[in-house]
């Protein structure tokens, strides 16, 4: 592929229980990024039966915006496997880690399986200062009076020493988190011939509408389609 060519999306928005209100609006902004950038093109679908070795091999990126519950059959996670094991890259939005619940490779793609949430309140989201200077924050500070669900997860991301923690939760700022002092809630890591990045951030239609936020969606995209160069913004 042409480091200057359009490279393909892929946007997979499939639930199976709870559905965020937000993923309109999710699909909405990312074709806006699309558009205003000219980097890249974008197809949505909620259709797993699309997920196989010929259709995926078009796309450069596989954005799973707000998957949740059972979304793949056997045949169908083989194909996201095979997709990633060939260089393809994962961008994982919050709902998207309580997705495949009972598979492990699932849980290692995205980074940590969804165990709970508080109720969402505001609070501020602090940058981990050993990747700051990582192409997908190189845009960013962190933010205070953010309001989110602060997720919560089975293992601890630290456990995961593949993970590259990028933003953390304040845990004084907001209430009933599970995971101590230290609350990770981005990553991005090099798994298995591809790339991936997650964010639990983003329950709210506003964060879709927040340039701060969309500004990582849009690097972690470059980023894990290995597009990095790229970036004209």
């Amino acid at each position: 592929m042409a480091e200057n060519s359009l490279f393909q999306v892929l946007i997979f928005s499939k639930t199976s229980g709870y559905r965020h209100e937000s993923i309109p609006a999710g699909i909405r902004s990312i074709q806006a990024l699309a558009d205003r950038t000219k980097l890249f093109t974008v197809d949505a679908t909620e259709d797993a039966s699309l997920f196989t070795l010929s259709n995926l091999n078009q796309y450069a990126v596989i954005v799973l915006l707000q998957c949740i519950g059972d979304i793949f059959d056997r045949p169908q996670l083989n194909a996201l496997k095979h997709f990633v094991r060939t260089g393809g890259g994962v961008v994982a939005v919050h709902g998207a880690a309580a997705g495949m619940p009972n598979n492990e490779w699932y849980g290692k793609l995205v980074g940590a399986h969804f165990d709970m949430h508080p109720e969402a309140e505001p609070g501020t989201v602090l940058i981990e200062e050993s990747n700051k200077d990582h192409f997908i924050l190189s845009c960013c500070s962190g933010r205070q009076g953010w309001k989110d669900e602060w997720y919560s997860f089975h293992t601890h991301p630290r456990k995961n020493e593949n993970l590259r923690i990028l933003l953390c939760g304040d845990s004084r700022s907001f209430h009933g988190g599970k995971m101590g002092d230290d609350h990770p809630l981005a990553w991005y890591q090099e798994f298995e011939g591809g790339r991936t990045f997650f964010t639990a951030l983003g329950h709210f239609d506003e964060a879709y509408a927040d340039e701060w936020y969309m500004d990582q969606v849009l690097r972690g995209i470059l980023w894990t389609a290995k597009r990095e160069l790229t970036d004209r913004e």
